[in-house]
């Protein structure tokens, strides 16, 4: 691969997870700062993941027939761009929910279609995929940590503004990457339904529902927490980055751990340990330290899960089916996980309180985990990447 084209597919995710390494973090806080209660942020972040549900299904579609990712891509994120500039005109709850779900159906349709142009200009050096998607969580860890000091100031008001000119960038980005060469069509190709059918494949799409599910009281009010247990705002983007710091660690070892373990085990280790930090971060919130190795176990929640969840869609769904394959994954697992885990931790936060919210979250990961032990293949050939 040539290095010019590394770089611009980089520069997507880069400026891609930096906007939400901007949104996810501090949009409750500001969401907050402007008078939402949590019953309200949650329904909110619910919108917003719920836009995933539909949104990467449409354009997925649309993609596999038409074959022109980067022109969907590009107008989706100029969209996007769009449609978020009415959270400068509209105010209240309706207000903002309607600017959250128009602005989201657009900006959720791009990343699934985007990985899917990646890994086809990567054709037979898949395993150069983490290196090229580790620039997204060094965006993300940019982000976090520049906006920090934020969460705790006036400045906070400034995060619309700043989260727009992300979004320009994305666009920008889309305008400098070329279409990818077409997948290769093969003669007896499975149909979506055929696909879905296969028990280990409904076993995965269920254990990705299960593990973003189990995010939710995190994404929603995991800032929020730490303010509230008197972690200033500097410490707050800090502890988020080295989460992402974590990960990216992961993506560099990924190739080596595909190639010594099998997606199974790898599957089952992420989520098992994804229950642990639930329980360490609901009970031990106190505890700098602990929030530390927490945070380092985001490795396993979010960078090895991400990267055979990645890798086995890509098997499973093969050909003119890498769109549609791609955008289940997203709407199922970040779209319906993600928003049933927000509303979920909306209404266990305020009834239950936030112990109990991450109790639950601890509980989803590990019946996600018992999925992915009693269903997915033990020895499936996953044609290991060597890194």
């Amino acid at each position: 691969m040539a290095r010019g084209l590394y770089w611009r597919l980089s520069a997507f995710y880069l400026f891609y997870f930096a906007s939400l390494g901007a949104l996810v973090p501090y949009w409750s806080v500001y969401l907050k700062s402007q008078g939402f209660d949590a019953g309200q942020i949650g329904t909110l972040f619910a919108v917003l993941m719920a836009t995933k549900i539909v949104a990467p299904n449409v354009w997925g579609w649309i993609a596999d027939h038409c074959g022109r990712r980067m022109s969907i891509i590009r107008g989706a994120s100029l969209a996007a761009l769009i449609t978020f500039l009415g959270v400068f005109w509209l105010s209240g709850f309706w207000g903002m929910a309607l600017v959250m779900a128009l602005f989201s159906f657009f900006w959720n349709a791009t990343l699934p279609q985007f990985e899917v142009v990646t890994l086809n200009h990567l054709g037979s050096q898949s395993h150069r995929y983490a290196r090229i998607r580790l620039w997204g969580s060094v965006g993300f860890i940019l982000a976090v940590f520049a906006l920090g000091p934020l969460a705790a100031g006036a400045a906070l008001s400034q995060l619309p503004w700043i989260l727009s000119g992300l979004f320009l960038a994305i666009w920008l980005a889309s305008l400098t990457v070329d279409e990818p060469p077409a997948a290769p069509t093969e003669a007896r190709r499975p149909s979506l339904w055929q696909v879905l059918r296969r028990p280990e494949v409904a076993a995965l799409l269920l254990v990705c529902f299960l593990n973003q599910l189990s995010h939710g009281p995190y994404y929603t009010f995991y800032s929020i927490l730490l303010q509230q247990h008197g972690y200033p705002g500097l410490a707050v983007g800090a502890l988020w980055s080295w989460g992402v710091v974590a990960e990216i660690l992961v993506f560099l070892v990924a190739g080596r751990l595909f190639a010594r373990y099998t997606l199974r085990a790898l599957m089952v280790a992420s989520l098992s340990l994804t229950g642990l930090r639930w329980l360490l971060i609901g009970h031990a919130v106190d505890q700098p330290a602990v929030m530390l190795l927490a945070q380092t176990l985001h490795a396993a929640s979010f960078g090895l899960y991400h990267a055979v969840a990645i890798h086995l869609i890509h098997l499973y769904f093969p050909g003119r089916l890498q769109g549609r394959g791609q955008a289940l994954y997203s709407s199922l697992s970040f779209g319906a996980g993600g928003a049933a885990g927000s509303l979920l931790a909306g209404l266990s936060w305020e009834r239950l309180g936030a112990a109990a919210s991450f109790d639950l979250a601890a509980a989803a990961a590990l019946v996600g985990a018992g999925v992915a032990w009693r269903h997915l293949p033990r020895r499936l050939d996953p044609h290991p990447i060597n890194g």
